[in-house]
């Protein structure tokens, strides 16, 4: 296992997880923009944003790995590091389904590198892409609830289910993902997470109004309309890789005019 070293400031680092559960509370829903880097980090920041998430899609996009833990525990953990001490705001990091690590384990590393919330999801992309048991995903979060409590940092747990994105038609699994959800709250999970299904208002309020934390949504920053989630009950909104994907775009836009015609 490895130890409980804070890797900043034991005060600063608790004091920036204290600060990422009340700006949940302040704001309805709370936006953490999506980055991968220094720079996209500062510029968010720059903008305004309170606090931030680092994305497993376009952290490996950047580094030329693998998203679906193409990357090692240890190369993600060196790879967020000068991200977080770039900015004075906390930042969450999407640890995929764990790199195989046990929750006390994640948890010291995320703690070592300053970060103070993680997204974890049921897909077990090491395992040939399985996906976690209702009671198996919930155990592994209760695993990291305990580990945060132990280490003294509140770090906040955004619970995430692929359910949705496994299934042919969505609306058939919604019962198994309310269940799932519910089990998620109940082991400690501060947030829930069911992706993909941004796009459909009724699948979005069935979820938001069958917990009681806050549901947290991918968004669109050009495409989608922050009022609309808003009304939908939604408590937390996130880019995962669509903020980068939407930035590709505007630089192809921009430098089209510029590249060699007839290449």
């Amino acid at each position: 296992m490895r130890g409980s070293v804070l890797g900043m400031d034991s005060r600063t680092t608790v004091e920036r997880a204290q600060r990422l559960k009340q700006l949940h509370a302040e704001h309805q829903p709370f936006v953490l923009p999506t980055v991968w880097d220094v720079w996209s980090a500062r510029t968010a920041v720059a903008a305004g944003f309170p606090a931030l998430t680092i994305g497993s899609h376009p952290l490996a996009d950047s580094r030329g790995a693998e998203d679906q833990e193409g990357q090692t525990f240890e190369e993600v953990l060196a790879a967020v590091r000068p991200i977080i001490a770039a900015v004075d705001v906390p930042v969450s990091v999407d640890l995929e389904s764990g790199y195989g690590q046990k929750p006390a384990d994640l948890v010291a590393g995320l703690i070592e590198v300053g970060g103070v919330g993680l997204n974890i999801e049921d897909t077990v992309h090491s395992e040939g892409g399985r996906v976690r048991s209702t009671q198996e995903h919930a155990s592994y979060v209760a695993g990291l609830r305990a580990a945060a409590d132990d280490a003294g940092v509140p770090v906040w747990v955004n619970g995430r289910t692929d359910l949705f994105v496994h299934a042919e038609n969505p609306a058939d699994v919604l019962d198994e993902v309310i269940e799932r959800l519910r089990a998620l709250e109940q082991a400690g999970a501060d947030s829930v997470y069911p992706v993909k299904i941004q796009d459909n208002d009724e699948l979005l309020a069935a979820v938001t109004a069958a917990v009681t934390v806050p549901v947290n949504t991918t968004a669109h920053p050009v495409k989608h309309d922050l009022e609309r989630f808003r009304r939908l009950g939604i408590g937390r909104i996130t880019y995962g890789p669509l903020l980068q994907f939407a930035l590709t775009d505007a630089m192809k836009d921009m430098l089209k005019p510029w590249a060699p015609q007839g290449v």
